[in-house]
């Protein structure tokens, strides 16, 4: 097993670069900036990134540590070497050269490509278990594992690593400088995995980086765990670099937030099913959650085998005309006497600003306030069959949004809240701060919150996943071929997406 002691040493023909990311030029080496970067280096902030290139086009993102701005920063055993639940596992440290791949599907002459540093526990860690004075807060809107998580890390930090002193702030970021503090222990977390929501409540907004970080110094606090979306990752990112211009030994590690439980999205749609066959000409309408992406409303389509149509953000699409959605409604209600729409709540706001007032509102974590999309698109279904006097429907519409945002975590995700749990804790206490742990196919990967800020992991409409629902549904793109031109020359202009959910 390789040492872990020194990571800023490169290994076995790699080269560490870190890069100034005001000018975009290499501190070391004379090495060119590789162009897939080129833009995160402009775009990320004032701090370097550290890119470490390989033989045969391999690329490692690899994500902060605290000996880049702590020198001769002490290191010691990892305490699990010692632990039982360990000493079973045939190799339990991350080797040194561990590292995920972005992409699997290569051609035979394709460079390696870009990869993640692998999660998981290292041979030597960078804080002692009785000096670690941790905190946990939860910001943004709610999810299913939320309290899954909060257990885990309590619970991995004490019995994993032994350390007693873990915080939970109450209130989103705004509790830092409320001084609202949960203390929290195994036994206080033991069955709030049972429940919704979080028990350390969340809010939005309330994020001021300079107090925060004043907070955290002052508190002695020096591992500090943050749960939620993307406004959330981006709030950690600014933390994490204050906390670096300080020099403070505080690690900062983003948990992931977000909805895979998708068992009330499919009792929602079987509900619309139901009640669309069951009368003539019914149309079941469901309204689910994706502020800026399609993945719940396709994944709930794909998963329920009973939908006519789904619409979602990345797809434009347009009601009046040929091609158009009502055209295939009446199309689909003749053939088959009924339909169920899905609707993502981001699907079609460019109809709506043009048929009512845009509103430029938004809430306390900057997100645009969005109209909703499912009354007026119900609205536009009733008022176009009314005119047209050839069919009469009868709609049903059903917005299971805060079903799915308040419920308990399901089995499945359990498993994955307490991986992402184990391996922020292991990233911490092997000093990686400035990170997000997340999947990278398949892999418990650490990813630097740069990249996981750069852009949104949207559906790609000129995929083999989308042409899938296409094909299950039978509706239609609402897509010319200049859209998909538009579209195949934006996904190629563009830095690949990082697998992983937020």
């Amino acid at each position: 097993m390789g040492s872990e002691c020194d990571n800023s040493s490169s290994t076995s023909a790699l080269k560490l670069l870190e890069f100034d990311r005001c000018n975009s030029k290499p501190l070391r080496n004379g090495f060119m900036v590789p162009s897939s970067f080129q833009s995160a280096t402009e775009t990320s902030g004032a701090l370097p990134q550290k890119i470490v290139v390989g033989d045969a086009g391999y690329v490692l993102e690899d994500v902060p540590h605290l000996t880049d701005y702590i020198p001769d920063l002490p290191a010691y055993p990892n305490p699990l070497q010692d632990n039982p639940a360990f000493s079973v596992v045939k190799q339990y440290f991350v080797h040194v050269d561990d590292t995920v791949p972005e992409k699997v599907v290569v051609h035979r002459n394709s460079p390696r490509g870009t990869h993640f540093r692998r999660a998981g526990p290292r041979q030597k860690v960078y804080f002692r278990s009785d000096e670690v004075h941790a905190c946990i807060v939860t910001c943004g809107g709610l999810c299913p594992g939320l309290n899954t998580v909060i257990r885990e890390i309590v619970c991995s930090l004490y019995h994993m690593y032994g350390v007693k002193k873990v915080l939970g702030i109450n209130g989103g970021y705004m509790g830092f400088y409320a001084r609202n503090t949960i203390t929290l222990t195994p036994k206080s977390v033991n069955d709030i995995h049972k429940r919704g929501g979080t028990i350390l409540g969340t809010s939005r907004g309330g994020h001021d980086t300079k107090k925060i970080v004043d907070s955290i110094q002052d508190r002695g606090i020096n591992q500090v765990y943050i749960i939620g979306g993307d406004g959330t990752q981006k709030g950690a990112s600014d933390i994490y670099e204050e906390i670096r211009r300080r020099g403070l030994k505080v690690a900062v590690a983003g948990i992931p937030k977000t909805i895979d439980n998708d068992i009330p999205a499919q009792r929602a749609i079987n509900a619309a099913h139901v009640e669309s066959e069951s009368i003539e000409n019914g149309i079941g309408l469901v309204k689910l959650m994706g502020r800026y992406s399609g993945y719940i409303a396709m994944h709930a389509t794909l998963a329920s085998l009973d939908v006519d149509c789904c619409l979602i953000p990345e797809s434009p699409f347009y009601l009046e005309g040929k091609g158009g959605l009502f055209e295939y409604i009446e199309k689909r209600l003749k053939e088959n006497g009924h339909m169920v729409i899905v609707i993502a709540e981001g699907a079609g706001q460019e109809l709506l600003s043009k048929d009512l007032n845009p509103s430029n509102e938004q809430d306390a974590s900057g997100n645009k306030l969005l109209q909703d999309v499912g009354h007026w698109i119900s609205h536009k279904i009733k008022d176009h069959f009314s005119r047209q006097k050839k069919m009469s429907i009868n709609l049903k519409y059903i917005d299971p949004t805060y079903m799915i945002r308040a419920i308990p975590s399901n089995a499945s995700d359990n498993v994955y809240c307490t991986l992402l749990a184990q391996s922020v804790v292991h990233g911490a206490m092997a000093g990686y701060t400035g990170f997000t742990s997340g999947l990278v196919n398949g892999r418990q990967s650490y990813i630097p919150f740069y990249r996981i800020n750069q852009r949104r992991n949207k559906v790609v409409i000129t995929d083999r996943m989308w042409a899938r629902l296409l094909s299950s549904t039978n509706q239609p793109s609402f897509m010319t071929i200049k859209d998909v031109n538009m579209e195949d020359n934006r996904e190629e202009g563009t830095p690949p997406q990082t697998q992983m959910t937020i």
